[in-house]
C-alpha cells in the first residue's frame, strides 16, 4: 500500500510538473504569436524571396491586396506603413523593416540579413526582440539562396543600397491607410505561404552580418506587448515610450 502511495505521488508530481512546463511554453508561444500576429515573418520571407527588387518588396509588403502586413503597433486602428531601408558593406546586407508610427516616430520591426557564403549566400530574418521575443529567427529550409531574383538584384555590380523615400504622412499614391483584419482572417491569408514550408522558425541564427555592417536599432519609440494572466483569463498590455538613441542619420532624398 505504501509503495502504491509512493508511486502515485511520483506520478502526480510528474504530471503537475509537465503541466507547469507546458503552461510556461504556452505562455511564451502565446506572447510571440500575439506580437507577430500583425506581421508574420515566415510570410515576409516568402515575399522577399519572390520579389524582383527591394522597391517591389516594399510595395508588396504594404499592399492590402497581398495582405501580409496587418501590423498596428500603436493600436490606432490603422495598419502601419512599413518602409524598407538597407545598409551594405561589400557582400553583406542588412535590410531593415521599419514601421512609421507618427511624425519622427518609427520602430524597427525586423531585419533581413544577407551575406556571401562561398559560392552561395546565407539569409535570415531577425524579429525585433521587443516585439517577437528573444532569439526569433526565420531561416530558409533549403539552400541555393543565390537563385532568388532579389539576391541577383542586390548583389549586381554598381548596386546602391535601397532607402525608402516614404515616411509617416508621406506615402505612395497607391497606398491609403486601412484597418487591420481580425486574427482569424489574417491567419487564413497566410495559409498559402505556410504551405510552401520554405522557411522555418529557429532560436539560433547563423548570419553575423551585424559584425560587418554598422547597424543599431533606430527606433525613436518603443512599443512593447506582453501577455498577462488574470483571474478572468489573459490580456495583452501594450506600452509605448520614447527612446533615446544615437543622432539620426540624414533623411533619405525624396
Amino acid at each position: 500500500m505504501k509503495a502504491q502511495f509512493t508511486l502515485w505521488t511520483i506520478l502526480t508530481a510528474l504530471i503537475l510538473c509537465g503541466t507547469f512546463i507546458f503552461a510556461e511554453d504556452s505562455t511564451t508561444v502565446t506572447a510571440i504569436s500575439d506580437s507577430s500576429e500583425g506581421l508574420d515573418l515566415q510570410a515576409v520571407s516568402e515575399l522577399f524571396k519572390e520579389s524582383e527588387s527591394l522597391e517591389a518588396f516594399e510595395k508588396s509588403l504594404n499592399d492590402p491586396e497581398v495582405g501580409i502586413n496587418n501590423l498596428d503597433l500603436d493600436e490606432n486602428g490603422e495598419v502601419d506603413y512599413i518602409r524598407v531601408l538597407e545598409e551594405v558593406n561589400e557582400d553583406a546586407h542588412i535590410i531593415i523593416l521599419q514601421a512609421s508610427l507618427g511624425e519622427d516616430e518609427y520602430q524597427d520591426v525586423a531585419v533581413i540579413e544577407v551575406e556571401k557564403d562561398g559560392d552561395d549566400y546565407t539569409m535570415q530574418v531577425v524579429g525585433n526582440e521587443d516585439i517577437y521575443g528573444p532569439d526569433y529567427y526565420i531561416m530558409p529550409s533549403v539552400v541555393h539562396v543565390k537563385t532568388w531574383p532579389i539576391i541577383a538584384f542586390i548583389t549586381r555590380p554598381g548596386y546602391k543600397p535601397y532607402r525608402s523615400v516614404y515616411r509617416f504622412g508621406v506615402y505612395p499614391k497607391w497606398w491609403k491607410p486601412f484597418h487591420p483584419v481580425a486574427r482569424a482572417a489574417y491567419r487564413n491569408r497566410l495559409v498559402v505561404y505556410h504551405k510552401r514550408a520554405g522557411f522555418r522558425i529557429t532560436r539560433t541564427g547563423r548570419v553575423r552580418v551585424t559584425t560587418r555592417v554598422k547597424y543599431r536599432p533606430a527606433s525613436s519609440v518603443l512599443v512593447k506587448r506582453k501577455v498577462v494572466r488574470t483571474p478572468h483569463g489573459t490580456r495583452v498590455i501594450t506600452t509605448k515610450k520614447k527612446v533615446k538613441h544615437h543622432p539620426a542619420k540624414k533623411k533619405p532624398r525624396r
